[in-house]
């Protein structure tokens, strides 16, 4: 998402750490590029302009303009900042019994899918969370939300067929809670396509009923200003306690990420990060700052990994490459495994460096030629690359819809895969034996 802001604020930088000597002028024209940065992202004006006034008087500092290395030293202090800016530590839920979230928002900014996001979040947590539909306007909402709950085996309260008397509703649902060995409960309730005084006070007497511990508004990280402008109103009526920022993973400007906690004074608790239902995460403020600055986000790399792939199947498959004996089976769950972490080109992001690749891009479209491919092989020709002679690969590229070219790149491009991992077997066997190799 902040592609276009972190590649200008790596210019910025990369001209100061370039200067032998940073001087007053230096530092007051790169806050100049900066400021002009954020606004261009998106943040609002009053947000970018104290977060600049904040920077600038850090980086006039004695200390910074006497460094050694006083570009390095700007840098961190935007990186500080920055933290500050997203709300500094992640913040937690406050779940006390009977431990009820209260989810609100707009239309279209993903209310019940974040609301079965969040119960799958807190069912890995050990809790055992329950879902109650709430939206009583917009159409197939009790549907969708019933739906999700099944796929995530979530219990779902589903309101009468006709009603309309919202905090109706929210009464029964926690009655049925009770009868429930659910421990927290999530209320979605429904949105407008903008902020009205009815929709908010509808909102207002059902988290008046329900005494919530957590009220988090969803925002769609996309909508840029208007995004602010809605989380102030809410904040205004409801004292929301968090804001849950979805598409995080598109493409916008991301402004709004960086204004939520300034305008609110409230944290960002979760981010989307993905369709799927899985792809919902804590917000780590210092990891954001660390990836729009171009530093990366391995730990959080790490997090996904781990949640994704078990350390039985990684073991297995570390044996397999060990012993030379990886194939296209191995190629095509290596490539599910990948899968299961989100978009690649998200994952990349988080490597440090990677941003400074400027014209690299993820081809989505080769990715699922590549696994149209091997899909299109018999169960034996994966496990036995050397039968696939000319005829074979013909009816591959029949079936993958490809050509013979592509089925021949890839067969090519694997086995030179292979022969790199059977010399590495043999080199880790010649030093185990201590053998020295024979260069060539």
């Amino acid at each position: 998402m902040f592609s276009l802001l972190s590649n200008k604020l790596q210019d910025v930088f990369k001209n100061l750490r370039g200067q032998g000597r940073i001087t007053e002028a230096n530092v007051q024209e790169a806050m100049r590029e900066v400021r002009m940065a954020l606004l261009e992202a998106d943040v609002e004006f009053s947000v970018a302009k104290n977060f600049i006034a904040r920077v600038r008087e850090k980086a006039l500092g004695e200390d910074v303009l006497r460094s050694v290395t006083p570009g390095q030293q700007i840098v961190k202090i935007f990186h500080d900042e920055l933290t500050a800016l997203l709300g500094g530590n992640e913040s937690p839920l406050k779940l006390e019994a009977p431990g009820r979230i209260l989810i609100v928002g707009l239309n279209g900014a993903g209310k019940t899918t974040s609301s079965a996001k969040l119960a799958n979040w807190l069912k890995k947590q050990g809790r055992h969370p329950l879902l109650m539909a709430c939206d009583l306007y917009r159409p197939a909402a009790i549907e969708q939300l019933a739906t999700l709950g099944t796929q995530i085996k979530v219990p779902v309260f589903r309101p009468q067929p006709g009603e309309q008397d919202v905090l109706k509703v929210a009464q029964q649902a926690a009655e049925w809670a009770a009868t429930q060995a659910g421990n927290v409960q999530i209320y979605d309730t429904a949105g407008r396509q903008e902020v009205d005084e009815a929709l908010l006070e509808e909102v207002r007497r059902v988290k008046e009923w329900l005494q919530p511990q957590e009220t988090l508004l969803v925002v769609d990280a996309a909508t840029g200003q208007q995004a602010v402008s809605v989380a102030k109103r809410f904040h205004e009526v409801l004292n929301i306690t968090g804001i849950i920022l979805t598409k995080l993973d598109g493409d916008a400007r991301g402004g709004a990420a960086l204004s939520m906690r300034e305008v609110t004074q409230q944290p960002i608790k979760f981010a989307g990060v993905g369709e799927k239902l899985d792809q919902f995460e804590p917000f780590h403020p210092d990891r954001l700052a660390g990836r729009i600055l171009g530093m990366g986000d391995i730990v959080s790399l790490v997090e996904r990994a781990a949640d994704a792939i078990s350390e039985e199947d990684a073991k297995r498959m570390e044996d397999r490459i060990r012993r030379a004996e990886f194939d296209f089976n191995d190629f095509l769950e290596q490539f599910k495994m990948m899968r299961r972490l989100g978009p690649l080109e998200n994952i990349l992001a988080m490597l440090p460096g990677m941003d400074k690749l400027k014209d690299f891009s993820v081809d989505e479209k080769q990715l699922k030629r590549t696994e149209a491919i091997v899909l299109s092989m018999t169960l034996e020709e994966r496990g036995n690359p050397d039968l696939l002679n000319a005829r074979r690969r013909q009816r591959i590229a029949r079936g993958s819809g490809t050509s013979v070219t592509d089925v021949n790149d890839l067969v090519h491009r694997f086995g030179a895969m292979r022969k790199m991992m059977k010399n590495m077997g043999q080199f880790k066997k010649m030093f185990a034996k201590g053998q020295r190799p024979k260069l060539r």
